[in-house]
């Protein structure tokens, strides 16, 4: 069956895996029923790249940051300048991809600096945020609640309980492959229990492609077996997610 209103919020198409069929696989995804696709910089580069691509797609829009585990030496005011610059460039809709990683070493001093230092960005600027959690959950909690932005946390992995903290917050629930996933316990418990109007989907691509694809590259196509999976757990239209999650992505990215 094909699918319309497909908004994927999280995509990394700068990525190299990509390089070889990049504009044939973004060129197809409007005839897959895609209509939105944000890509989210995890450093400077990417950023950069993502902005290229924002122009180059008319259906594709750009997130601008620096991922945990790419930040390098503290946060300072010639990276405030840089990021704040490439925030204002035209179709960058949110900061991110930024937030917390405790599952590799790297120093968690400069993560916290970093994260919280872009969160003050996107509230100069008024713009989302797209959050990283992992294995983090305490400290992504205690500055969301500090700064309360508007935004995202993505490839949400945390309880139905943590859920309900950052619905709570004003935040949404990024939702991808993993729902899929066998013994996928407590993302489909989220997923059913999340309200309907926080939810958001997403690849993650190349990354995190869903069951029956798991471990190959991943995108924006096949956003609808998850989409599959939580209309299920749901007890729901799969239309009716797409639309509900479209929705709900243009409100937070202002489209």
């Amino acid at each position: 069956m094909e699918y319309q209103k497909i908004f994927d919020t999280h995509a990394h198409y700068d990525d190299d895996r990509f390089d070889e069929d990049r504009d044939a696989v973004l060129s197809a995804l409007p005839g897959q029923g895609v209509c939105a696709v944000v890509n989210c910089g995890s450093n400077f580069l990417s950023s950069e790249k993502s902005i290229v691509l924002a122009g180059k797609y008319p259906f594709v829009f750009a997130a601008v940051g620096v991922h945990p585990q790419d930040a390098a030496g503290l946060f300072g005011e010639e990276d405030r300048q840089r990021l704040l610059a490439l925030c204002r460039r035209d179709k960058v809709v949110a900061v991110g991809e930024i937030g917390l990683d405790y599952h590799y070493p790297h120093v968690k001093e400069i993560q916290l600096q970093w994260f919280e230092e872009q969160i003050k960005v996107a509230l100069e600027l008024a713009l989302p945020v797209i959050v990283h959690d992992r294995e983090a959950h305490g400290d992504t909690l205690a500055l969301l609640r500090r700064y309360r932005p508007r935004g995202v946390v993505h490839c949400f992995s945390g309880s139905v309980e943590m859920m309900e903290e950052i619905v709570a917050l004003g935040m949404y629930i990024g939702l991808g492959g993993a729902v899929t996933f066998r013994n996928a316990k407590t993302p489909v418990a989220v997923a059913a229990a999340a309200p309907a109007d926080r939810l958001l989907l997403e690849t993650d691509c190349p990354y995190m492609a869903p069951a029956p694809f798991r471990g190959k590259r991943c995108d924006s196509s096949l956003i609808v077996y998850t989409a599959e999976k939580i209309a299920e757990v749901r007890g729901v239209s799969v239309d009716e997610v797409l639309s509900q999650t479209a929705e709900n992505a243009r409100r937070v990215y202002g489209l």
